[in-house]
């Protein structure tokens, strides 16, 4: 979704994603494997392992755990496969969602997508209908008080970022895809805390979403998805104003 919209959904379930802090273990866990099985188990020569490895921490993973995942990608413990999916669908007003899942069964991740979409309001669409309409960046939000706008825009331009935007509350991070592990590794070294970074599906066209009720179908939808197991990262092209999501969060 877009960067406003995206830090406004992050901070009103950030709460409901802590309390779920199994899933989150569970979707590290995955990535884990798949980095090590990619590119091997050593963070010193796999900037993706030493990527998760920061996240994982940060989210206060068990070393066991990161240790556990790591090796099944290595092959040194056996472990089923575990492959990564883009699903892309509509939601109501024509808003493109495209979801990332990491999953071991696939039949069921397209089960559960295809039924959470059709329940809330969307439906499924064909692989590339709306993939044109993002690009594929990294994405950091930070809040704008955790950090001072000068310090951060030097920080991250020197470290490889493409734009830092301020957008009132909170700034914005973008850089190519090949940047995104650098500049986790420098936020990290710095001590800089972000509330979301990820590698992200940022739209290229905005869908401005002014019905109270479509709005807060569309928020539902999301918020659905982000809840089913496999499911990885949700990605839309909505924008809802602070007045609206305001008045939907009462």
């Amino acid at each position: 979704m877009s960067g406003h919209s995206k830090w406004a959904t992050t901070k009103r379930h950030k709460a409901v994603i802590d309390a779920k802090r199994g899933k989150i273990f569970s979707i590290l866990s995955k990535e884990l494997t798949i980095a090590a099985r990619s590119g091997g188990g050593d963070p010193e020569f796999n900037p993706r392992i030493r990527t998760l490895i920061l996240k994982a921490k940060e989210a206060n993973m068990p070393a066991d755990n990161i240790d556990r995942a790591i090796k099944k990608g290595t092959g040194e413990i056996a472990g089923t496969l575990i492959e990564e999916l883009t699903y892309e669908g509509y939601a109501q007003g024509g808003v493109g969602i495209i979801i990332e899942v990491t999953t071991d069964n696939k039949n069921r991740s397209a089960s559960e997508v295809r039924s959470t979409l059709g329940k809330w309001g969307g439906n499924l669409a064909g692989a590339g209908a709306l993939a044109f309409n993002f690009q594929r960046k990294g994405q950091f939000l930070l809040d704008t008080e955790a950090v001072d706008e000068n310090a951060l825009m030097e920080l991250a331009l020197e470290a490889g970022a493409e734009d830092v935007v301020n957008k009132g509350d909170h700034f914005e991070v973008i850089c190519a895809i090949n940047d995104f592990d650098n500049l986790v590794r420098v936020f990290s070294d710095k001590k800089i805390k972000t509330d979301s970074s990820e590698v992200a599906y940022i739209p290229s066209n905005l869908v401005s979403i002014t019905d109270e009720a479509t709005a807060a179908k569309i928020l539902k939808l999301v918020e659905k998805l982000e809840e089913l197991e496999d499911v990885k990262s949700v990605f839309a092209n909505f924008y809802i104003d602070d007045v609206l999501l305001e008045k939907l969060e009462k």
